[in-house]
């Protein structure tokens, strides 16, 4: 498959490639670093190599071998969010098809945006300290020196040094545990992962960690004790979620399927970390099922099959939700797989809105020359990735024709990296007898052309019916309506539908404050602790500016870190003008708890210059 420039990368990877990390830590809480070693094997592409380049950010490099020998190496010009290439000589040179081990000594900064040390206080448990990564999108190389690309995929070994009385896990099968030789008060946990992944895959999380149950044969559920019990009963379905996902698109080919209860501050839903999933605490109060299906699913598309660059994030995002959704429609319905699609269009509107319609980021293939890959998530791969598919399924013959389709594509080409023109040739070999429908497909607005999509699918509105209806009505409603509205309104209401209903309420004109106090009167939602339905309901009320749930608003953008709440509540608040400086003081009082990924978006969100705070 041809190269592609990673224009997020200053990785050599077009004159060699990574076949296999062995990692080393001592993980040291105190002073908030990992000191380690990596010995990297890498395969030249080309004759006569005699350098590799790896990704760094504020690492300190203490030295560099290749093939055991001392190497010179020189960090180049130091970019605001790339980092500083790393360029080490070869005391030799190379020809296409050798390989070379290049082992690097290094330690990395408190600063590490990859890493997030938790003092006891911020943890459950209260007295021990925690440590999680969160590599993606182009965060690994805070924590290992590597080519920190998807378009390069490798297995690694790991060897993790911790203080005896905490717990270390890796993206990867555990391989045993023994002392530490060099320290007595210390473990050191083993990990192997044979299959090949890229970087932002490496996950490490240590504390103070239980594994009580067994949730599948092939799954465990692990967490601070105080989570162990709430976490095993919510992610009973993890089995059968599986199953259904082999059955749609092959065999798991990772081995064990873990998942991890991570501390409140985890900036994100869930995260695909191969063997070990990362889940957000919100999910053990509503919408765990929906998170939990989409990164399984990811063990597919995304992990066995990844996006070359993260240009083309949507080849990692959008067939997700289509087989999250798919695995939704086996479990529950068709009906419920078109409800969920109905939920996710607007979420698409929301993204546009926010980033504008014009905004090149809202296109399914954006540019990120220069730009940021954070700057860039939203819903908008996710979203705007499903529609087209579930557009061609449409076109192409329903949904077990086109999951034929997804199922052929992840076997071309897994173990490997795509990117959207490799997905759209085989899309048109695969559908050979079908071209001309193909053909008529506006491939540059799909792709290319921001805003909304040029196709609305008509999705069945079954399961929405009454969330529209109860939303009409109280749009409609004038002051002597609303003595109308009782809480059997939503006796009838699944969870999914009550989120519904609120979603449509932020699509329109604010209520009357009347309105928002009467539906507290008739529904309750102040005691609702479903965290999916809270979140709505106090945007809800601070955007029909009723003061009072301005605290609670900030309360829980605050006592979780999880960017699909938080981030939305804070801007609520900040649009808010009698709020506005409250918005900023809650988040500078906050920022130190918070996730460096969390803390660089919000500042933008709200304005805020961070160097002069």
């Amino acid at each position: 498959m041809a190269s592609v420039q990673d224009p997020c990368s200053f990785a050599s990877s077009s004159k060699c490639t990574t076949k296999h990390l062995n990692l080393s830590y001592h993980v040291d809480f105190e002073r908030r670093v990992l000191k380690g070693k990596v010995a990297l094997t890498v395969e030249v592409l080309e004759d006569r190599c005699s350098t590799v380049t790896l990704d760094t950010r504020d690492l300190t490099i203490f030295s560099a071998t290749a093939n055991g020998q001392s190497a010179k190496f020189n960090m180049g010009p130091e970019h605001s969010f790339l980092g500083t290439p790393l360029e080490i000589t070869l005391p030799f040179e190379l020809s296409r098809g050798q390989q070379v081990i290049v082992e690097v000594a290094y330690e990395t900064a408190p600063k590490a945006t990859a890493l997030q040390w938790l003092t006891p206080d911020q943890t459950a448990g209260k007295k021990q300290p925690y440590l999680f990564s969160q590599c993606q999108a182009i965060h690994c190389r805070t924590m290992i020196p590597c080519q920190d690309t998807p378009s390069v995929k490798h297995s690694y070994y790991a060897q993790v040094s911790v203080p005896q009385e905490l717990v270390a896990v890796m993206s990867a099968i555990r391989d045993g545990q023994a002392p530490d030789p060099e320290d007595s008060s210390r473990l050191v946990y083993r990990f192997r992962q044979p299959v090949a992944m890229p970087s932002y895959l490496i996950a490490i999380v240590v504390g103070a960690l239980e594994s009580r149950y067994q949730i599948g044969p092939r799954s465990l559920v692990w967490s601070e004790k105080e989570f162990v019990d709430k976490a095993a009963f919510e992610f009973s379905e993890t089995e059968n979620m599986l199953k259904t996902a082999e059955s749609l698109v092959g065999p798991y080919v990772w081995g064990q399927y873990d998942i991890l209860v991570l501390p409140p501050s985890f900036p994100y839903g869930g995260m695909e970390n191969p063997c070990l999933t990362f889940a957000t605490p919100t999910l053990l109060v509503g919408g765990h099922t929906r998170v939990i299906a989409h990164e399984i699913s990811h063990s597919w598309t995304g992990n066995l099959v990844t996006n070359k660059t993260w240009e083309h994030f949507w080849l990692n995002e959008g067939h997700t939700v289509y087989l999250e959704r798919m695995i939704g429609r086996s479990m529950e319905s068709e009906q419920f797989r078109q409800f969920k699609a109905m939920g996710g269009w607007k979420e698409l509107q929301e993204s546009v809105k926010t980033f504008g319609a014009d905004n090149p980021l809202t296109n399914l293939v954006p540019s990120l020359q220069d730009v940021n890959p954070d700057d860039a998530f939203s819903s908008v791969p996710y979203e705007k990735g499903f529609a087209l598919l579930y557009h061609l399924e449409e076109l192409l013959g329903g949904p077990v024709v086109f999951m034929g389709f997804v199922k052929s594509y992840i076997q071309m080409f897994a173990y490997g990296s795509a990117t959207t023109e490799e997905w759209k040739a085989y899309l048109f070999t695969y559908f050979q007898d079908k071209v001309d429908v193909l053909n008529k497909v506006d491939w540059n607005a799909w792709m290319h052309t921001p805003g909304m999509p040029p196709v609305k699918p008509q999705y069945d509105t079954t399961m929405a019916d009454s969330c529209i209806a109860l939303c009409s009505k109280w749009t409609k409603a004038g002051e002597a309506d609303l003595g109308g509205f009782t809480a059997a309104d939503l006796t009838t209401l699944s969870s999914h539908q009550v989120i519904e209903f609120l979603s449509l309420l932020l699509q329109e004109e604010p209520l009357p404050l009347t309105h928002v106090k009467r539906m507290q009167e008739a529904y309750d939602f102040n005691s609702c602790i479903n965290a999916e339905i809270r979140a709505r309901w106090l945007r809800l009320c601070v955007k029909s500016r009723w003061e009072e749930a301005v605290p609670k608003a900030l309360q829980m953008a605050t006592e979780q870190g999880r960017m699909k709440f938080t981030r939305p509540l804070f801007r609520e608040v900040y649009n808010f003008d009698k709020f506005r400086d409250e918005a900023v003081r809650m988040f500078k009082t906050h920022r130190a708890a918070m996730h460096p990924v969390m803390v660089d978006l919000l500042s933008k969100d709200l304005k805020v210059d961070l160097t002069s705070c």
